[in-house]
């Protein structure tokens, strides 16, 4: 029998770390948190000074059971969750539900799965930290309230089934205010000339700058065609003189190890993952992969971390392989990072692979493709950290056509250093050697009209960025603000922008007139500061929240009080309730749109909108149609289903594979566009 009892989150954890450490350890999973607080009712007792009322989680009895089991036959019970506030507090949890001593050291903390650290953590156990519990219960409580007391005002003014959350709100907010900038933006005529050269059979263009008045340069935007003709008129095709050449040697500095919210950020930028995917990928690749004769091991350390720092080891790591495969002039002697922002956590490290000696193509063909896409990213940016700066000379030539002035830019490279294995996107135009005072050949003169245009719409990523940068939220709630907005059908993704819906419109407009003090980014940011200095200095939670309740209290009698409507009705369509002959309309839950009873909720008759594809199942002939999985994710399976079992992720088309008779589907993404065959163990593409 095992003499210590392990506890850690997922089932996949416990797996990886029970491989570790041995047989006189039992390691299991909570599969979560164990005590929350109730979703039937608030759940906070305002006038007991806001105590939570926590119970245990429906579906957990015998999880809970098994672990008081096992913590009685064990001589030492170690609380080894997640290394954040959310892990901290169910590990307090956890110590309420097995009673445990409070003030016994029996906390475990690491911020990678691998063997040494987790045997060095488990060596060295501390108390849970309640300053970081704390912080958590502020957090929940706050979120709570909002949830709780403002979403029962919108289903009566705007919905039903409405909700509104402290920082998704926010977020929703600042997509509104970019919609509203957007639709009432008036785009502005303005001309552009560009003049074609040919030196050294080099072409390049220089673009009209403006004129030389009184022998200095002036900039002259032009507004309409008529003044991009009179410029043209005064030019001579054949007089372009060069007057000035500037080059300037520069140098680009490597980005830092990424932070969850520049992960993000990157993935969607380059991989097209959404921020809900990047975090599940991260979270599979921290957990564990088996590699081998290695076992399993955790190959990125903790995923939810805003530091810029990583480890000596891990730098001398990446050194070493830089100056074997690249040579040590791509070699930095040592590039460390902090704090990459004010405010930011710095108790653990950057994400990072556990081993640069496991590099993305050694690891290959243990990985999915995802996953090998992610760890990829992760392992060349921590690489490319600790390389040398790239160099490139920027060459910007000055012409002159009867004293109207052009400009011609271009950069050269000099030095890859990191950007050999982390690409930077980067202009780099070719120009020809000149003199001053050359006189350039000159094949044509073009004008160009161009309209002004608004801001554009956020993406994952812009959002992401603008969040942090403004201090919403914590990297950790990023993907969840995001999946909430487009669960809840505030706004829809298209083209892998934002588009807020009417319904969106509707809450936040409602949302503005009364809860503008509290749904704004200032406060938010500094309701952030405030759950900060709960866990590092030891503040009265309650207090925070005693302040915040007393501007939502005195918001919400206001919002009650509201005769205006802000409703949105459901779409009706021509088809009638079979079971009360009322008339059935469009919803929208969870899983996208949805056909239900307009006479909800005395009837709850459903259905799904069923978008066919054509093409007939392989299996049984029935027809694929698209669906949405369990995390809102588009896929086709058959219509029989669950009497036929085929699900394909691309969409289908009517064709069969020359090779293997499978069905062909059209795979496409941001870097791929291809037909290919659905049988993974066939290579064929069209």
């Amino acid at each position: 029998m095992a003499k210590n009892l392990v506890i850690v989150e997922s089932p996949t954890k416990a797996k990886t770390i029970g491989k570790m450490l041995g047989s006189n350890y039992k390691v299991v999973a909570s599969v979560g948190h164990l005590r929350d607080l109730p979703k039937s009712k608030m759940g906070i007792d305002i006038e007991n000074n806001f105590e939570p009322q926590y119970i245990n989680v429906r579906g957990k009895g015998d999880i809970i059971k098994e672990l008081k089991k096992q913590a009685k036959k064990s001589e030492k019970v170690f609380l080894a969750t997640d290394p954040d506030r959310e892990g901290e507090a169910i590990s307090w949890h956890l110590s309420n539900l097995l009673g445990l001593d409070p003030n016994e050291k029996n906390r475990v903390e690491f911020n990678e799965i691998t063997k040494s650290t987790v045997k060095e953590a488990v060596k060295n156990p501390r108390k849970i930290d309640m300053n970081l519990v704390n912080a958590q219960q502020a957090r929940r409580v706050l979120d709570r309230l909002v949830g709780y007391e403002i979403s029962p005002v919108l289903w009566k003014k705007v919905k039903s089934g409405l909700s509104a959350g402290r920082v998704q709100s926010v977020a929703l907010r600042l997509l509104c205010e970019r919609e509203k900038e957007i639709r009432e933006f008036v785009p502005k005529e303005y001309w552009s000339i560009e003049a074609t050269h040919l030196k050294d059979k080099i072409n390049f263009e220089s673009s009209f700058y403006g004129e030389l008045v009184k022998g200095k340069e002036e900039k002259k935007e032009l507004k309409n065609i008529n003044e991009a003709e009179e410029i043209i008129s005064n030019l001579d095709l054949n007089n372009f003189m060069v007057s000035n050449i500037k080059k300037t040697k520069k140098k680009r500095n490597p980005y830092p190890p990424y932070t969850t919210s520049t992960l993000q950020q990157d993935a969607n930028r380059k991989l097209g993952f959404s921020a809900s995917k990047t975090m599940s990928v991260a979270q599979q690749l921290y957990e564990g992969i088996s590699i081998g004769n290695e076992g399993t091991v955790g190959l990125i350390s903790y995923m939810r971390t805003d530091s810029t720092r990583i480890s000596k080891d891990i730098i001398n790591e990446a050194l070493e392989y830089i100056k074997n495969k690249y040579g040590s002039q791509y070699a930095s002697k040592g590039n460390s990072y902090g704090k990459n922002k004010k405010g930011a956590q710095d108790a653990h490290e950057a994400i990072r692979p556990s081993s640069i000696i496991r590099t993305p193509d050694s690891l290959k063909d243990y990985l999915s493709n995802d996953q090998y896409k992610l760890y990829r990213l992760i392992w060349n940016r921590v690489v490319a950290s600790q390389m040398t700066q790239s160099q490139y000379e920027s060459t910007n030539i000055t012409l002159l056509n009867n004293n109207f002035v052009f400009k011609a830019n271009g950069n050269i490279e000099l030095f890859k250093g990191f950007t050999i294995i982390y690409s930077v996107e980067d202009k780099n135009v070719l120009l020809p050697t000149v003199e001053e005072n050359e006189i350039i050949n000159t094949s044509k003169i073009d004008k160009t009209q161009h309209f002004t245009k608004p801001k554009a719409r956020f993406t994952e990523a812009s959002l992401v960025k603008t969040l942090e940068e403004d201090g919403i939220g914590r990297p950790s709630t990023y993907a969840s603000i995001i999946s909430s907005l487009l669960k809840r059908n505030y706004v829809k993704l298209d083209k892998k922008k934002f588009f807020t819906t009417e319904l969106g419109e509707n809450v936040n407009a409602f949302l503005l007139k009364y809860f503008s003090d509290i749904i704004n980014q200032k406060f938010t940011a500094e309701m952030e500061d405030e759950l900060d200095k709960i866990e590092e200095y030891d503040l009265d939670w309650k207090n925070t929240i005693s302040k915040f309740y007393d501007s939502l209290e005195e918001n919400l009698a206001k919002a009650k009080s509201d005769t205006n409507t802000y409703k949105v009705e459901d779409k009706k369509i021509d088809e009638f309730c079979p079971e009360c002959g009322s008339q059935l309309v469009i919803k929208h839950g969870r899983n996208g749109e949805f056909i239900g009873c307009s006479g909800f909720p005395n009837c709850k008759y459903t259905k799904a909108i069923i978008k066919g594809t054509g093409v007939k199942c392989p299996k049984c002939g029935g027809e694929i149609i698209e669906k949405v999985s369990k995390r809102g994710k588009l896929f086709y399976g058959c219509s029989n289903y669950p009497n036929c079992d085929f699900a394909v992720w691309d969409k289908p088309i009517d064709e069969k594979c020359p090779k293997c008779n499978s069905i062909l589907v059209h795979k496409k993404n941001r870097k791929v566009d291809e037909i290919k065959c659905s049988n993974e163990k066939c290579d064929y593409v069209k």
